[in-house]
């Protein structure tokens, strides 16, 4: 049945193209991946959503076979997405930004860059959007960027050894992480400040203008690909909106546009501990987890199951806008039409899509609710599935849905408008959507420019200041409660990433580098013998390892990398070495060898009785299993006397200027030092003499509590009373503050109906 569905649907298309070119862009979220040049079949993408809708409204008849499209349909792309991403690169699942975080910060993560985790990425993604579950794309395609800024670097290092170095790699990889965030919203300025925000602890200002350049040209590339494919008639903001300019709002409205900011602070940390735990619950080693690692496609078809039947259009989705795509959901949000004023009469010309906000019987305020509520659930599973997915979009919708919430019951408090200069302005519920959609995002995130995304994804700028004051106290209100989702999502993968400074840890300043630093270090001296480099590469994973000058001086010379030892004690022990040292066998082995290739060649030439062979093979192998055994022990002997030698330095490539700190180095200082220059590990040393070495594992091991959402103090040891009055404080004194603007801005809300 479905597949004579798209096949009429093809046929009825040709048939009439005036009829669904118009709305087929509207319902086609994925046309947008068109402005990379990726290997992706762009008519696949366009037919995958535009047939689903219209399988819906084909069978409009029959409820049963509309569910069975309804729910068949998204299972079939979702598992399919998950299967072909586990088989191909594993790599490809979720969002991409975490990894990308831990990569600049100079961790290497294997399979993560590669072609394979390209085309799993771009396949799954496609699939994932094209199935109309609530998953994002902003995360795949910074994803999918910074693969192609590593194989081009790859590539040019051919013509040029520049970008063979680590740091020419990272800056492209920071360009990259701004042209996918461009790419995915036509936005290259907020794209270029959200990938600061997001992926950088310390940005260097060399790659600004080469972010912008590149965000630049990726942005205008998708806006000219969107007119080549007919989606807009020139290059305009995506999400184009039309509020007015003259008086956008009342200052007497500000209240309401800060309750939304705190609204979504509360709401985006709660997002995030949901979806933590969501993980952190599949990753328990329970009965229920293994049976669905064991099963994988199980868990994404029931998720998928459960939110295509809740979003069935003619069931429960009714009641929640089920039918509208996620462009479609974000179109009608920012409209310009008052849901309050409309609902229950006949529709106004223009209003479109919004429609399906209105239901005859249902009030506009409980279809908001049930959506958020509803909403809010499924983007937080959603984004736990197995496919390559991100969680902008769906809390970009959320956050719409929500400030639109806000904006109905303000034009539903002051229904004839606010009244200045004896002019009355009514309200715009649209804007509550555009700075909902802001502060929520900005709440998940930890970051500010998702109110300059805003900006140009409405082509306005006129509600700059409530939407600045509700990202800002968004950001305030979630970062008191919980890290931001991509550093959530480091803490559950536990990447080697370290979290950035919170303020009001005192006791980080008091805590130094000898209270944390491992004592005992496995080291190499200028005397050391090959024997002692055998056991050391047998029994220690350092990657780096330091030189000494003596075991009883210990002044620190420099590291050596493992790579490099390796290949310095597989050479000393190498066949052609010691085909070299001793020649090509001794005067004893060339008699047997001789008299062995006789044998060989007298079996041969004789004629072929049975019994001479075997004879003669009798004694070939004989002589072989003795010469091989003298073989052996020459060769462990002369491996033994070997070891026995002293490594020759001057043959190795020594790093003579290894980064190094004293013992009484404070913990905040360790802490900038690591995230500035990207250290994987520091030397401790007193006076030149080696004392112990600090890694990252050490420094994020006492900094991790402190941005657990369970706040897990430090030792009593290294954190005197003094200090945790001084926390308690600082936090009795920041309560004190939310309090009082709360109640400033709860005063000026109640005079505001007086």
């Amino acid at each position: 049945m479905m597949s004579y569905c798209i096949i009429s649907y093809g046929l009825r298309q040709r048939q009439e193209p005036a009829r669904y070119t118009a709305s087929v862009t509207e319902r086609n979220p994925l046309l947008r991946l068109t402005t990379r040049d990726f290997v992706c079949d762009l008519h696949v993408l366009f037919f995958c959503l535009s047939a689903y809708k219209w399988m819906h409204g084909e069978l409009k008849g029959n409820v049963l076979l509309q569910y069975l499209a309804w729910v068949t349909y998204p299972m079939i792309l979702v598992m399919f997405a998950s299967l072909f991403c586990h088989l191909v690169s594993p790599q490809a699942i979720g969002s991409g930004i975490p990894e990308l975080k831990t990569i600049l910060r100079g961790v290497v993560l294997k399979e993560y860059l590669t072609l394979k985790a390209f085309v799993a990425k771009v396949v799954g993604l496609t699939a994932g959007l094209g199935s109309g579950m609530p998953v994002g794309k902003e995360g795949p395609f910074v994803h999918i960027a910074s693969i192609c800024a590593a194989v081009l670097s790859q590539f040019i290092s051919i013509f040029s050894g520049a970008y063979e170095k680590g740091t020419h790699n990272q800056d492209l990889l920071v360009c990259a992480c701004a042209v996918g965030v461009a790419t995915c919203f036509a936005a290259p300025v907020g794209g270029v400040l959200f990938s600061i925000e997001v992926t950088s602890t310390y940005f260097a200002v060399r790659n600004y203008w080469r972010g912008y350049f590149a965000a630049t040209f990726s942005a205008f590339i998708f806006r000219v690909l969107s007119v080549w494919n007919k989606d807009a008639v020139t290059i305009t903001a995506l999400f184009k909106t039309n509020f007015r300019m003259d008086f956008p709002f009342d200052l007497q409205e500000l209240p309401a546009f800060a309750i939304i900011g705190i609204s979504c602070g509360f709401l985006g940390a709660f997002f995030v501990y949901l979806n933590r735990q969501v993980v952190l619950f599949m990753r328990r080693p329970t009965a229920l987890t293994r049976f669905l690692t064991k099963h994988r496609l199980i868990y994404p078809g029931a998720v998928t199951l459960i939110i295509a039947t809740l979003t069935f259009p003619p069931g429960f989705g009714q009641f929640m806008a089920g039918e509208l795509m996620p462009r479609e959901c974000i179109n009608s949000l920012f409209d310009n039409f008052t849901w309050t004023k409309i609902s229950g009469l006949s529709a106004p010309p223009g209003l479109g899509r919004s429609s399906a906000w209105l239901h005859p019987h249902v009030s506009v305020f409980v279809i908001l609710l049930l959506f958020c509520v509803m909403k809010f659930w499924m983007s937080a599973l959603s984004t736990t599935m197995p496919i390559p997915s991100g969680a902008f979009m769906p809390v970009f919708i959320l956050g719409a849905a929500f400030g639109r919430l806000v904006g109905e019951i303000m034009a539903t408090l002051f229904p004839n408008g606010i009244l200045f200069d004896g002019i009355v302005y009514r309200i715009l519920p649209g804007g509550y959507a555009v700075i909902g959609a802001a502060a929520m995002t900005g709440a998940v995130t930890h970051t500010v420019s998702t109110a300059v995304i805003c900006f140009e994804l409405t082509g306005q700028i006129s509600h700059i200041l409530p939407m600045m004051v509700a990202v800002i106290l968004a950001n305030m209100v979630a970062q008191g409660l919980q890290p931001s989702l991509y550093d959530s999502i480091i803490q559950v993968k536990k990447l080697p990433y370290l979290p950035e400074l919170a303020l009001g840890h005192i006791s980080k300043y008091n805590i130094f580098v000898e209270d944390i630093m491992v004592r005992k270090v496995k080291f190499l001296s200028s005397q050391s013998t090959y024997r002692e480099l055998n056991h050391l590469l047998e029994t220690a994973s350092l990657k780096t390892i330091p030189l000494v000058d003596s075991k009883e001086s210990m002044i620190l010379l420099g590291s050596i990398e493992r790579t490099e030892l390796q290949a310095v004690f597989d050479w000393w022990l190498s066949p052609e070495r010691r085909v070299y040292e001793r020649g090509p066998s001794s005067p004893g082995q060339g008699s047997k060898r001789r008299y062995c290739a006789s044998l060989i060649h007298r079996a041969h030439s004789q004629q072929r009785d049975t019994q001479s062979i075997q004879i003669n093979h009798l004694k070939l192998c004989t002589l072989l299993v003795h010469l091989s055994c003298d073989s052996l022990m020459q060769i462990k002997a002369w491996e033994e006397e070997e070891l026995d030698k002293p490594i020759d330095m001057e043959q190795i490539r020594i790093d003579p200027s290894p980064f190094q700190l004293v013992e009484r180095t404070s913990l905040h200082k360790t802490h900038t030092l690591f995230s500035l220059l990207g250290l994987s590990h520091a030397y401790v040393t007193s006076i030149g003499k080696l004392v112990g070495v600090v890694a990252l594992k050490e420094v994020k091991s006492y900094f991790f509590p402190l941005f657990s959402f369970m706040c897990v103090s430090l030792s009593p040891r290294l954190v005197s009373s003094r200090d945790a009055a001084w926390r308690r404080a600082a936090m009795i004194s920041c309560c004190g503050q939310l309090v009082l603007v709360t109640g400033c801005i709860t005063l000026r809300f109640t005079r505001l109906f007086h």
